[in-house]
């Protein structure tokens, strides 16, 4: 079984669908508030789970009702918790998510505990990207954690992907050590500066972070799909039209799928339609690792 380190996020989402999501100073009515757990790291480590690989996870939790369930769920699902700290005084990391008719989402996220995975939490494990096939990534934690984490799996040699979510401007000596980048069209834009539109100005926005050192772009486009492109090729995977109910996760989904795929030795574009095709049942149910399938649900 292939081996995955997942550093990231643990929040736990409150949810309210909504028929429309609300304009700035505008109230709307919605239906009961329902608990989920979530956080792109957490998301991101049950996908890569569900689809095959072993899963270590490293992230920081309060020591309070949310971040003691989610302990359990992460231990129910079969991921390694031991590198999963509690952390006393502060809250565990809480997201208000609003979810329309149509399926898209508004997220607000208050970090808490995610504040707390410092460098310094990994550079006292110092095995700890040595015994991996893979690291995966995201933003939800502290930029300088998460360049540290790329400079020492670098290091060890062991491949990097990013998940720039939410997106923020990145230094080339970030970019440069990292194996794969998958920003979604809004994040590609904040990076490159190209707006996505189609599969032209998705390669264009990828050719400009090749240049910048990436070793392969992935720009996932929603319901259409994903775009992969590196040095040797450029390839679009286009996703099944299906009836959307909820998008949260979709993103995370495709990240876990597309390392585990990775990790276990398929070709990139094997791993791109994996992803695509396990982001695109996610879609079909409610909540964030509620929605995440498992492997037999998408191959």
């Amino acid at each position: 079984m292939s081996s995955i380190l997942v550093i990231g996020s643990s929040n736990t989402d409150l949810v309210i669908r909504v028929p429309v999501l609300p304009l700035p100073g505008q109230t709307v009515l919605g239906e009961n508030l329902q608990t989920f757990g979530g956080g792109k790291g957490a998301n991101q480590a049950v996908a890569a789970r569900r689809a095959g690989a072993k899963v270590r996870f490293v992230a920081a939790v309060g020591n309070d009702g949310y971040g003691r369930s989610a302990i359990d769920n992460f231990a129910t699902e079969g991921i390694d918790t031991s590198l999963v700290q509690v952390i006393d005084g502060v809250p565990s990391g809480v997201a208000m998510i609003l979810v329309s008719e149509n399926g898209e989402n508004s997220i607000a996220v208050a970090p808490g505990a995610n504040g707390k995975l410092s460098p310094e939490c990994l550079r006292r494990q110092k095995d700890l990207f040595a015994d991996t096939s893979l690291v995966l990534l995201q933003l939800e934690m502290p930029l300088d954690t998460v360049t540290t984490a790329v400079d020492l799996a670098h290091r060890q040699g062991t491949p990097c992907i990013l998940n720039p979510a939410p997106a923020t401007e990145l230094p080339d000596t970030v970019l440069e050590k990292l194996f794969c980048i998958t920003p979604n069209e809004t994040e590609a834009e904040i990076l490159t500066g190209i707006q996505i539109v189609d599969r032209e100005s998705a390669s264009s926005a990828a050719e400009i972070l090749l240049q910048r050192g990436v070793e392969n772009v992935v720009i996932t486009m929603g319901g259409r799909g994903a775009l992969l492109h590196n040095a040797d090729e450029t390839y679009y995977e286009k996703a099944a039209r299906v009836t959307v109910v909820d998008t949260t996760a979709a993103g995370d989904t495709f990240n876990g799928v597309l390392a585990a795929m990775i990790a276990e030795g398929q070709s990139l574009k094997e791993a791109v339609r994996f992803a695509v095709a396990a982001a695109t049942r996610s879609v079909q149910t409610a909540g964030a690792i509620a929605s995440i399938p498992h492997r037999v649900d998408f191959m």
